[in-house]
């Protein structure tokens, strides 16, 4: 599992005087779609979260402990299987509370051992998140808020998570590096997603750095400039 460390704060005060960023983060891909289950955490608390347990439920329970980190609660932007299928079972694990997504995703949650099947994920199950997040909300990982923004249309109740402070966006299948999620599941909404993107994601900031649900990492900047889907040229053009 690589462990990556999140652009530099460009604000001075959001980073402390010895040099280390308020918040780190680790991706693992997991399922056989390579999905980036995150995992965050507050250097001064050394409290973490995980987002979008897939898969992998030793290989985080392994990570923490080599890190000495501790879980604090898992986050969850969607309920598509290879997002959420081992959420119940990390959840079941280490007893600590889940957070999302927002609650038009329930019935993707309540579908995760169908789908979960049709991809060999016969561990999939259903779960009820201990928070149902939406617009607004706040998210708590040891002294670090996350915002929260509802950000649908790949499904109706994805959702987004910024720590404005280091400039990083988890944003799950909403946007990737010169793509966008898909809207042909049941309930997208492709008119959505352009709107939640271009009038929620990209305002936040062309500096900000995304982790999307599958790829590499990119930035808004770089995807307002030159993205086909939602690029300043794409949405001119109709």
């Amino acid at each position: 599992m690589p462990d990556q460390t999140v652009p530099p704060a460009s604000d001075a005060a959001a980073k402390p005087a010895s040099g280390t960023p308020p918040l780190k983060v680790a991706i693992l891909p997991v399922t056989p779609f390579q999905q980036n289950c995150s995992i965050l955490w507050c250097t001064a608390t050394k409290r973490a979260a995980v987002v979008d347990p897939g898969d992998g439920v030793t290989e985080i329970k392994e990570f923490l402990a080599r890190q000495g980190l501790t879980l604090e609660r898992i986050l969850v932007t969607h309920g598509h299987v290879d997002h959420a299928a081992a959420v119940a079972d990390l959840a079941a694990a280490t007893g600590v509370p889940v957070e999302g997504p927002q609650l038009e995703d329930k019935f993707w949650i309540d579908r995760l051992p169908e789908d979960g099947a049709k991809y060999g994920m016969l561990y999939a199950k259903p779960f009820t998140p201990t928070r149902w997040l939406d617009d607004g909300d706040t998210v708590i990982v040891g002294e670090l808020t996350l915002d929260v923004l509802h950000c649908p249309g790949h499904t109706p109740g994805h959702v987004v998570f910024i720590h404005q402070a280091s400039r990083l966006a988890v944003v799950g299948d909403v946007i990737f590096q010169g793509s966008i999620g898909r809207t042909d599941f049941p309930r997208g909404d492709h008119a959505a997603l352009i709107r939640s993107i271009r009038e929620k994601l990209f305002p936040l900031g062309d500096d900000i750095t995304f982790l999307p649900g599958h790829g590499e990492p990119s930035t808004f900047g770089q995807e307002r400039r030159s993205n086909p889907f939602v690029s300043d040229r794409a949405v001119a053009r109709g």
